[in-house]
C-alpha cells in the first residue's frame, strides 16, 4: 500500500508538472497542488483511456501510455480548474 501511494505521488508530480508546462499562463499552485493536479489527471486519463480504447489495468498500472494519459488528463484538469476558479490566466 505504501509503494502504491509513493508511486501515485511521483507520477502525479511528473504529470502535473508537465501539464503545467504545456498549458500557457501562470497558476498559483504549489507543490501539493501540482501533485494533486497530476493525480486527478491520472484518473481522468485512465478513465478516458478505458472509454476510448477499452483497456484496463490487466496490462499493468505503470506504462508509458499511462503517463501520457496522465499528462493529457492533467491538462484537462488544469483547464477545468481555471474555468471553475474564475481566475484569468496571465501570459508570461
Amino acid at each position: 500500500m505504501l509503494g502504491f501511494i509513493v508511486t501515485l505521488v511521483i507520477v502525479g508530480l511528473i504529470a502535473g508538472a508537465i501539464a503545467r508546462l504545456i498549458v500557457p499562463g501562470k497558476d498559483h499552485l504549489g507543490f501539493g497542488g501540482t501533485v494533486l493536479l497530476g493525480i486527478v489527471g491520472s484518473f481522468i486519463g485512465g478513465f478516458l483511456g478505458y472509454v476510448i480504447f477499452g483497456k484496463d489495468n490487466a496490462e499493468g498500472y505503470f506504462q508509458p501510455s499511462g503517463l501520457i494519459g496522465s499528462i493529457i488528463g492533467g491538462v484537462i484538469a488544469l483547464l477545468i480548474y481555471r474555468k471553475v476558479s474564475g481566475r484569468r490566466s496571465v501570459r508570461a
